[in-house]
């Protein structure tokens, strides 16, 4: 095995950038370049050893292992004296994260396998989930985008293996499989679940074998289980080529309660330093090695950073949903779903008044049918049981109310086309357009404007060719959008010029009819008073 690039101290070089604001990714296209096209590595199929899972669960200080494993292969105490502190990754102890994006190190790694094939080694690091700053969106991002183009991925636990922990396995896997644009049978490949601090090794004992025996038991599907409980297990086995368990012990108080402590072996518990010396090679010894594949194709280092930045792209997209918290996806489908009762409820009682068996209805009295329905229905949405908070459900009526406004719409149009008069207001506007039309063209013929009367025969003749036309639209149901273009067209030529010169005329009758009654009223009174001075 060689080291490339020793130009420059090794270093771990963040590829990914977490922009807590926005709450986004970015990729370091120019650094992940700089490590993944060096001359010696470029063309040579990648291994991708990667660690995820929540913050503050010792990913980087494993890491930090591998790292000297990696540089002492041949030495059978690769894992360094027992008074020098562990480098490489950054790790701390505490309680807040230390690891933000996505970290690679700097060095890729050149192993000669058994075979006599060259491969290029690739450890990453990740930001550990679940800490206070990010959200499920995030969290998801940064273990598919892991998952995606690492050939193993180790899912790093605490204690044991609980339903939660296969749960958002089964979230963040299934937000990767959707960003890839091909759905293989099997779309990842290698997923070892490492449990840290494990302390029943009377149950199971420590270290692989161990490891295997409790999680064949842990994602075994049993016909007992819950629908839900079952799928989750299903899926994790229909995701990963190859899935193993490593039950790791505690690595010591020393380790977890002292704040200077910096990685001496002599502070590490035996137990933890005997399993961490086999779980290393089980991950990179060169017969163990897994190179990336991608749909069956071996990947290299220059084809890495290409599937790196498609994939960052359709991250950084609006194309794929947005993964939800437990609460905010069952709040959601809890307001959805009485949406949905209040606007049965409202269209169960519009269907009652102007369904397709009631006769017409006045406007002004379907209207007032709806506000009342309306009322009723937000009444119902809102003495529904429902999670979220007030200002959470108020988006959600708002909606239903949104909605109720273009059900009425929807109503109003269908009751509208059982008013006789309404339907028939096309034919009866195309006929006012022919028969005036005609008079205008006996007129002005009459007259000698020829051109007038020749330009009101083709005007009539249009509107006896459209009358024809849309009978038989109406008669067939073929040319539909024809139909529905003519009786657009005799709407609005009746909207803006029939109409009001209909209601222009019928104003000035009324007016005329109020001043001959007033007139006779006040006529008739002194024609009486004459008759009676003559008597």
């Amino acid at each position: 095995m060689t080291a490339v690039n020793e130009e420059d101290k090794a270093k771990p070089v963040q590829i990914v950038l977490a922009h807590e604001d926005e709450h986004s990714f970015e990729l370091d296209a120019a650094a992940l370049e700089k490590i993944l096209l060096q001359e010696h590595v470029k063309d040579l199929n990648v291994v991708v050893v990667s660690v995820a899972g929540a913050f503050r669960k010792g990913k980087s200080f494993l890491l930090d292992f591998m790292l000297r494993y990696m540089h002492n292969q041949q030495n059978d105490l690769w894992m360094g004296g027992d008074d020098e502190p562990l480098t490489g990754f950054t790790w701390r102890g505490g309680c807040e994260r230390e690891t933000t994006g996505i970290q690679v190190w700097s060095e890729v790694f050149v192993v000669d396998k058994p075979d006599g094939t060259k491969v290029a080694v690739l450890l990453v690091d990740t930001q550990g989930a679940f800490d206070s700053q990010s959200t499920i969106k995030d969290c998801a991002t940064v273990f598919a985008l892991s998952t995606m183009t690492s050939s193993v991925q180790v899912y790093n636990l605490s204690q044991n293996i609980q339903e939660d922990d296969l749960q958002h396995l089964q979230l963040f896997t299934e937000y990767g499989r959707l960003a890839m644009e091909e759905i293989y049978l099997k779309p990842f490949q290698s997923l070892m679940f490492l449990i840290r601090d494990w302390s029943y090794p009377y149950e199971h004992d420590y270290g692989l074998k161990g490891g295997n025996t409790f999680l064949e038991k842990r994602l075994q599907v049993k016909q007992s289980q819950h629908e839900e409980l079952q799928n989750v297990r299903k899926h994790i086995h229909s995701c990963f080529s190859s899935i193993s368990c490593f039950l790791q012990p505690h690595p010591g108080l020393k380790v977890a309660t002292n704040p200077y402590f910096d990685g001496r072996l002599k502070d590490i518990d035996r137990d933890f330093k005997r399993e961490l010396a086999a779980l290393v090679p089980l991950l990179l010894a060169p017969d163990r090695l897994v190179e990336k594949e991608i749909g069956g194709n071996k990947v290299t280092c220059k084809d890495l950073l290409e599937y790196f930045k498609a994939y960052i792209k359709i991250y950084q997209g609006e194309e794929l949903p947005h993964p939800k918290s437990m609460l905010q996806a069952t709040a959601e489908a809890n307001n959805l779903t009485a949406v949905a009762g209040a606007k049965e409820m409202y269209s169960k009682s519009m269907e009652s008044v102007c369904g397709g068996d009631k006769p017409y209805i006045a406007p002004a009295d379907l209207e007032r049918r709806h506000e009342e329905f309306r009322e009723c229905s937000v009444r119902h949405f809102r003495s529904v049981k429902k999670m979220g908070g007030d200002e959470f459900c108020q988006r959600y009526q708002n909606q239903l109310e949104a909605e109720l406004d273009e059900a009425f719409a929807n109503f109003t149009k269908h009751n509208d086309g059982k008013n006789i008069f309404y339907a028939a207001r096309t034919p009866a506007t195309i006929c006012v357009v022919m028969f005036v039309t005609y008079v205008l063209s006996g007129v002005t013929g009459f007259l000698g404007l020829s051109t007038f009367a020749a330009l009101a025969n083709m005007v009539m003749g249009l509107a006896l060719l459209a009358l024809c036309t849309w009978a038989y639209v109406k008669y067939s149901g073929e040319w539909r959008e024809l139909g529905t273009l003519i009786d657009l067209v005799a709407d609005t030529v009746w909207e803006l010029v029939l109409k009001p010169l209909s209601e222009h005329y019928m104003e000035d009758n009324v007016k005329q009819t109020l001043v001959n009654s007033f007139k006779a009223s006040l006529t008739e009174p002194a024609s009486q008073h004459a008759k009676l001075k003559r008597h």
